[in-house]
């Protein structure tokens, strides 16, 4: 059983930044790729960002050059750094571990204009 646990959620004002934390507990001999996603009230679940084993890191076109995901292997910790919030990043963010298809619970980011 593998459990991840978010934090690091919450309100801020646009141009302002986060940073989300997922750290995975339970039964793991090695996580390849880690990621977050986020859904806005009536949309779709949508990938955020996602970092592979290797270093490799992909990013949403609308988050690209204002958000960093990073890895702690050794932790199997995922972050996400935001900067420049804006109001259309508002949502609930979950992390996500591909390989065992893992969620987390999610957690607010709610950002204001």
């Amino acid at each position: 059983q593998v459990q991840l646990v978010e934090s690091g959620g919450g309100l801020v004002q646009a141009g302002g930044s986060l940073r989300l934390s997922c750290a995975a507990s339970g039964t793991i001999f090695s996580i390849n790729a880690m990621g977050w996603y986020r859904q806005a009230p009536g949309k779709q679940r949508e990938l955020v960002a996602l970092s592979t084993r290797d270093g490799t890191t992909s990013y949403a076109d609308s988050v690209k050059g204002r958000f960093t995901i990073s890895r702690d292997t050794a932790k199997n910790t995922v972050y996400l750094q935001m900067n420049s919030l804006k109001p259309e990043d508002t949502a609930v963010y979950y992390c996500y571990v591909p390989q065992g298809g893992w969620w987390g619970q999610g957690t607010q980011v709610t950002v204001s204009s």
